[in-house]
């Protein structure tokens, strides 16, 4: 992780307080943060939830609390829920007055509340097209000094990324299926799956706020008894 800390001990050269974004139980935030810690007085990880108070995440909360002493976090609404509201998407509350917010908005919204200048993020520029020709524009293809954000993780892939957290003992991350490692995604059924077969109580807090999801598992295990049933009418035939 040579290039992630050069990165970053640049920027510590700027600032002391940074603002970081926190996914809970992802990989790239956990190594993000890990790398950072050494760093910095003060880091305010920025999670943010679609719902709240979610067990699963809160234990990761509480593991980076206890474990980095200039750690701090706040919560805030995920961007993605703006559009969820708007829409009542899943049954939700719907208010067709809500407007959209992004991920931008999101940044300077508490960089203002905080005083913080400098935001850090987990892009790397294999996770797309667009963030691969993003970051190979800034210094050291990971540092916007026009915009004062940062991605240490720019170069690296998601081998190495968890090939680090082994290697540090760090908190393993989730594995919701399908490669996904952030539990934002309430309209997946392997997010709801995952939920159901390892944390009840939080799925039941998704539906609580989003209870048209309960379909999206109901069609999915009738497909899987409808399959069984036609393997069975197979081998018997």
């Amino acid at each position: 992780m040579l290039h992630a800390k050069r990165v970053i001990s640049e920027v510590a050269q700027k600032t002391d307080r940074i603002l970081l974004f926190h996914s809970g139980s992802g990989k790239d935030s956990i190594a993000l943060l890990d790398l950072c810690a050494p760093y910095f007085k003060e880091i305010v990880c920025v999670y943010m939830y679609v719902v709240k108070d979610l067990e699963h995440i809160n234990r990761y909360i509480q593991w980076s609390q206890n474990n980095y002493k200039n750690v701090k976090f706040i919560q805030v609404p995920h961007y993605s829920l703006s559009s969820y509201v708007k829409h009542g998407v899943l049954g939700c509350k719907k208010n067709e007055k809500q407007p959209y917010v992004t991920l931008s908005q999101i940044g300077d919204i508490c960089r203002k509340r905080l005083g913080i200048d400098w935001l850090f993020l987990g892009f790397k520029q294999t996770d797309s097209l667009n963030r691969r020709c993003m970051l190979r524009t800034y210094e050291e293809e990971a540092i916007c000094e026009k915009t004062k954000k940062v991605y240490p993780l720019s170069k690296y892939r998601n081998i190495d990324i968890l090939h680090y957290i082994e290697e540090q003992n760090l908190m393993r991350p989730e594995h919701y299926g399908k490669g996904q490692s952030a539990g934002t995604a309430i309209t997946d059924v392997d997010y709801l799956k995952w939920l159901k077969e390892n944390f009840p109580q939080d799925l039941k807090k998704v539906l609580a706020v989003f209870p048209m999801a309960e379909h999206i598992l109901f069609q999915y295990e009738k497909q899987r008894e409808h399959e069984k049933l036609e393997n069975v009418r197979d081998e018997n035939d």
